[in-house]
């Protein structure tokens, strides 16, 4: 596998301005990124983009408040928001439509996109994604760990290592110093300190917001047609693997993995075999 020549630029979408990086030709793929602190496109899709630029035209943003994006989100409605956003990204693109490829906030992203412009929407790769019953009871200790990384002494490098090899993956051994210290670099930029992208509704439509984050209250899921593979993670503690048996009883066309001795992060655990699969469910293969 030859590394893919990357390509960048910056979009302007609703006057944020989105950083997008491109590599491959073909049937244009984008990946969604994580919501984990420091996270960005091309760092959570680092064993990914090479393989799948191989096959499809790969385009992966940095989310809002992200990255060298924008920063700052819509609080009332912070899935909506990024959804818009990734269809202004299309629409720079001059693309109709795009294979959605989303990590658990980008996921989230992803099944949003989906609910509300379908037409915009070929076929979807949810691994872990977010809103899928995760306001209900008590958040798990992964994503309790996640949301209170900018609160109390606020962020640390302590902090997010804890959270990358205890709660984001199986084995927290494998995951190099450098990869945390890129993430922890990122994440105390002063303008993502100010205000985080993923943080605990608060105030008076909480509420409201809570109800528009999780997709099992959304009546349009049993009848949104777009073939969906989800991939979860057995050992996920951040969002719960039950998630994906409840994507897959709900929406007519969702196939469902799970995966042995992985956790939240499939594309970087198990991205070997996440490569095939995911290239064989985009083709449209049997």
């Amino acid at each position: 596998m030859t590394p893919a020549a990357l390509t960048e630029r910056t979009v302007t979408v609703g006057g944020k301005d989105i950083h997008v990086t491109e590599a491959g030709e073909g049937p244009p793929v984008l990946l969604l990124h994580g919501g984990g602190p420091g996270a960005s496109g091309v760092s959570n899709y680092s064993r990914n983009i090479d393989a799948l630029a191989d096959h499809f035209r790969v385009i992966v943003p940095d989310l809002p408040g992200y990255g060298r994006s924008s920063k700052g989100v819509d609080r009332a409605d912070p899935f909506g928001c990024l959804a818009d956003n990734i269809c202004g990204v299309l629409d720079r693109l001059e693309l109709d439509r795009a294979h959605l490829v989303g990590n658990s906030y980008g996921g989230a992203c992803a099944l949003r996109m989906a609910l509300d412009t379908p037409e915009r929407v070929d076929r979807m790769v949810l691994m872990g994604p977010g809103g899928i019953g995760t306001t209900r009871g008590l958040p798990t200790p992964g994503l309790q760990s996640l949301l209170s990384y900018y609160t109390g002494d606020g962020p640390s490098r302590d902090k997010l290592d804890t959270f990358i090899r205890k709660y984001l993956v199986f084995d927290g051994t494998a995951i190099p110093a450098d990869v945390i210290d890129e993430r922890y670099r990122s994440s105390i930029d002063p303008e993502v300190v100010a205000d985080p992208p993923l943080r605990r509704p608060s105030g008076p439509g909480a509420l409201r917001t809570l109800w528009r984050m999780d997709f099992t209250r959304d009546r349009r899921l049993r009848r949104l047609a777009t073939p969906t593979l989800v991939i979860w993670g057995a050992d996920d503690k951040v969002n719960r693997p039950s998630g994906g048996r409840m994507l897959a009883d709900t929406m007519p066309n969702c196939d469902l993995l799970l995966t042995a001795n992985t956790g939240h992060w499939v594309q970087w655990e198990r991205a070997g075999f996440f490569n095939a699969v995911t290239t064989t469910f985009l083709t449209g293969k049997p």
